[in-house]
């Protein structure tokens, strides 16, 4: 079992260092193939120029976009022109209110998306767009690996949130390649329910499913000891020194994420290590 095809979505190359040097481990340790979709972003609303407006207007967004994609696509050539990976690159240009429609066509025929961290300095809202289009519309897992840190193919320690969600099991099925290759998988709950249906044994079935499948599983039971789930989990990935983070994604609707925070957005904001994630 091995991800054989990886896809990448890249609309500016001052972040597309980690992502592509991700995909060039992952796609050598899985003898897989790189895909490498590089955007421009048209980034003028929909409906902002009424009728009439200046066609030059019009023409000098879309030639930026193009500009932009062609940008990117020189700069991946020169990175993935070095390694040794099967890949392709192509380039296209997107509406900001039709990025998803993009990315999902693509995302729907991987099996892993490889994108950089959606939040930070240097971010357009389109880098988030697309992350949620890649696990939404195009329903497909996606690692979103930090600015900095070494890539890995083959992570060695990998750190599994669990809280007996579909999507945390989701996320976990979709992770098997890399959780059945580990050297050690380990099962993190934080403050089990008392009355839930494990409260006797947490993590113990989850760890027996796993286990049938070769995966060496530990179980870490946490207290919330800081604010926000997302921080326990973090720090404990420090502490252990787990090299990836596996958990599932949007537990509540995407627009209670954007205005109330959340796990997700929460990792996806600092955690120093890549963040695997399915629904």
């Amino acid at each position: 079992m091995a991800y054989k095809t990886l896809l990448t979505v890249l609309t500016d190359s001052s972040i597309a260092k980690a992502p592509l040097e991700h995909i060039i481990a992952l796609a050598t340790a899985q003898d897989a193939h790189a895909a490498v979709l590089c955007l421009g972003v048209d980034r003028t609303q929909t409906g902002y120029y009424y009728a009439g407006a200046n066609a030059v207007i019009i023409q000098e967004t879309l030639n930026r976009a193009r500009a932009e994609a062609g940008d990117v696509l020189n700069h991946v050539k020169d990175v993935m022109g070095q390694s040794a990976v099967r890949w392709s690159a192509d380039e296209g240009v997107a509406q900001i209110a039709d990025l998803n429609r993009h990315v999902a066509h693509r995302a729907r025929f991987t099996d892993l998306v490889v994108l950089p961290r959606p939040y930070g300095e240097n971010r357009g809202g389109e880098v988030e767009a697309i992350v949620e289009a890649a696990l939404f519309e195009g329903d497909a897992p996606v690692l979103v690996v930090p600015d900095e840190g070494v890539a890995k193919g083959k992570p060695e320690n990998i750190l599994v949130a669990w809280n007996e969600s579909v999507e945390a099991m989701t996320a976990i099925r979709r992770a098997l390649p890399f959780l059945t290759a580990a050297e050690l998988v380990r099962i993190v709950i934080i403050d089990p329910p008392s009355h839930g249906p494990e409260r006797s044994d947490p993590g113990g079935m989850l760890s027996q499913m796993l286990t049938r499948h070769g995966v060496k599983c530990e179980i870490d039971v946490l207290s919330k000891t800081m604010n926000r789930v997302s921080d326990v989990l973090n720090r404990h990935a420090m502490d252990t020194a787990s090299d990836m983070i596996v958990m599932g994604a949007y537990g509540h609707s995407r627009f209670r994420e954007a205005i109330l925070g959340g796990a997700t957005r929460n990792m996806l904001e600092k955690s120093d290590v890549p963040v695997f994630m399915a629904r």
